[in-house]
């Protein structure tokens, strides 16, 4: 039976995997990445380090299959980051300049990429979600962004966004059916929105 419930410490292995296993593959299949913590370290444990709260996952009797995880409140996010999280990686795994794919998420850890402040002034929350192929397609996504959405709402968050690939268009597609709109571009990616309030 599924289920979708807060994460917890517990899952923090199985968020990291389910982040290299969703975005480390070329199309043709093979690995991009070498070292898979640092998917994980730029785009999953922060969240479940700063915001468990507003982290769920889903799981089948498989195990964890898929996550959402978000913050309230990007401006702080991003400030804590640069305080507590970023430092000791940035110590781990100096940027070498170097022009593998490996070498771009380190220039990610030393120089992150922020939202535009257009899009955190009208949107101060946001979210990242990832589901493997074995829960796509059966309405989790749904449910996991419905159920971050009545969190955010009880803090009184006025709008939230994402960052989506300007290819990624089945994503694009389903995000425009539940309401967000596009709200800024970036270099290869759209920031979509959507007001709460």
């Amino acid at each position: 039976m599924n289920d979708v419930r807060r994460s917890t410490p517990a899952d923090l292995q199985s968020i990291y995997q389910i982040c290299f296993e969703t975005a480390a593959r070329a199309p043709d299949g093979s690995l991009l990445h070498h070292h898979p913590e640092l998917l994980g370290h730029i785009y999953a444990g922060p969240y479940v380090v700063r915001q468990p709260d507003l982290c769920f996952v889903v799981t089948d009797e498989e195990g964890v299959g898929g996550y959402l995880l978000g913050t309230a409140d990007t401006l702080a996010f991003e400030a804590w980051e640069e305080r507590d999280w970023w430092p000791a990686l940035r110590s781990r795994h100096p940027d070498l300049g170097g022009t593998a794919p490996d070498d771009d998420l380190i220039r990610h850890i030393h120089t992150p990429i922020r939202a535009p402040e257009t899009v955190v002034a009208e949107y101060p929350a946001h979210l990242h979600i990832d589901l493997l192929p074995r829960l796509q397609g059966k309405g989790y996504g749904r449910i996991l962004i419905d159920t971050v959405m009545h969190e955010f709402r009880d803090r009184g968050v006025s709008g939230v966004h994402l960052n989506v690939g300007d290819e990624n268009h089945n994503a694009i597609a389903f995000y425009h059916h539940l309401g967000f709109s596009q709200v800024g571009v970036g270099a290869t990616s759209l920031y979509m929105g959507m007001r709460l309030s």
